[in-house]
């Protein structure tokens, strides 16, 4: 059932647009609350031109207000930026991302954004780590119709999941070393998925554990998706 807009939701969509730079902002969503969220708009960016839409989730540890705004700043942000992307990086309305709430809050925010800014529907990544890479498998197998690529990363491997979201590209990021989530798993998911004939690529990370990752491996992660994008962009009628 599609998530209906509230009349608090409405009412910021009279909002203008907000201008280039990073943003604190939040939202109104019936049933489930205020939804704080950090968004970075593009230099440069024109209501003309259609821009992609990364939807980032913060990993657990501390959730509350700001959280997404931490995880934006210091890993997404840095590492998609050159994209000329809208990014969105919400506080976890449920705690996890994997429940009713939160994905309530996570599709109204969306719905809020793609009604202020210009967003290709073609573009729309989801991504996270650790808990939030749970959440972006999540949210990439309950709405393939919304979301056209996902960068999971650090994230517990779900083979129903990795069935759902079809041919969507899937790039999965893990560390050998990772001491929290188990690397096999992942490893084994992505070549399983590679052997149903899924659009999927793996990076296994080398001398490096859950919480040192850093910006490199999204950024590589995230030029696949762009060639992707644009292979799937030149072979349409």
């Amino acid at each position: 059932m599609p998530w209906l807009l509230t009349t608090a939701l409405l009412a910021t969509l009279a909002q203008p647009a907000r201008g280039p730079g990073l943003h604190n902002a939040a939202i109104d969503v019936d049933g489930v609350g205020a939804v704080t969220y950090g968004l970075w708009v593009p230099r440069g960016y024109d209501a003309g031109e259609p821009r992609p839409l990364v939807l980032a989730l913060h990993p657990g540890g501390s959730p509350g207000p700001g959280y997404g705004m931490q995880f934006l700043r210091g890993i997404v942000a840095p590492a998609l930026q050159d994209w000329g992307a809208v990014i969105v990086s919400p506080d976890a309305p449920g705690r996890r991302w994997n429940n009713e709430t939160s994905e309530g809050g996570v599709l109204a925010l969306i719905d809020d954004v793609r009604a202020r800014y210009a967003i290709d529907p073609a573009r729309i990544l989801v991504t996270g780590f650790s808990m939030g890479g749970r959440g972006a498998w999540h949210m990439a197998a309950r709405h393939p119709d919304l979301f056209t690529a996902a960068i999971p990363m650090a994230a517990r491997s779900n083979a129903d999941d990795a069935r759902q979201v079809g041919d969507m590209p899937v790039f999965i990021i893990h560390a050998r070393d990772d001491e929290v989530v188990p690397f096999e798993p992942a490893e084994r998911l992505a070549q399983e998925m590679d052997a149903r004939g899924q659009t999927v690529s793996f990076l296994p990370l080398d001398g490096v554990g859950h919480f040192r990752m850093g910006v490199a491996p999204l950024r590589t992660a995230g030029d696949w998706v762009q060639e992707r994008w644009a292979e799937r962009r030149g072979s349409a009628p």
